[in-house]
């Protein structure tokens, strides 16, 4: 099929963006189980980085499910184009210039590749670690009880793989530590990266 698409260049850049808001785009993404904590610590980022002065906007996997992926399942391929989806919009809140914090469970190794090539400079991956057993004793939101009496096909850690990454640029471990240990360690890494 042949597209009649060509890109479409602007007078603003990146950099005019970012020196207006006197920061830079990045985006971290957050990667783990159900239940390891993403959100909770991602929401704790937000609101550090906004007292801080800092322009920030938080995409949570379950909050873009209600409009711009509510017709994805959770097969394989939805899942796949769920994060593709939110891959190009995390690319486009880094070209303006915000801090982007995406929190998606995002289970496999060869989507969060495919993430971090479609969003390009400063992704960060930031990797929620949890044991299984500890996030299902947590269990926030009851899903994995339901997984595990069959009313949830594919759920991720049940029937479904987490793929452990294998080189975060951060790792915190929220079995060991508190919210305010993994917070403070995401932002001394920010900070020794000159990115906040």
């Amino acid at each position: 099929m042949e597209r009649n698409i060509v890109w479409q260049n602007t007078k603003i850049s990146k950099k005019h963006r970012e020196e207006l808001l006197n920061q830079k785009g990045v985006v971290l993404w957050f990667t783990g189980l159900s239940g390891a904590g993403k959100s909770t610590i991602a929401s704790f980022l937000e609101e550090f980085l906004i007292k801080r002065g800092k322009l920030t906007y938080l995409l949570d996997g379950d909050n873009l499910r209600h409009g711009l992926n509510k017709d994805l399942s959770f097969s394989y391929e939805d899942r796949k184009e769920n994060i593709r989806r939110v891959s190009e919009v995390c690319k486009l809140f880094q070209d303006s210039g915000i801090i982007t914090i995406a929190s998606f469970i995002s289970p496999s190794k060869e989507d969060r590749y495919m993430a971090r090539n479609i969003i390009g400079d400063n992704f960060i991956e930031v990797f929620v670690k949890c044991p299984l057993d500890v996030c299902e004793r947590r269990d926030p939101k009851g899903l994995y009880k339901k997984a595990r009496n069959g009313e949830i096909k594919d759920f991720t850690g049940i029937d479904s793989e987490y793929e452990e990454p294998d080189n975060s640029e951060i790792v915190i471990d929220t079995y060991k530590n508190s919210i305010m240990k993994s917070l403070s360690e995401i932002i001394y890494i920010l900070e020794k990266k000159n990115l906040i």
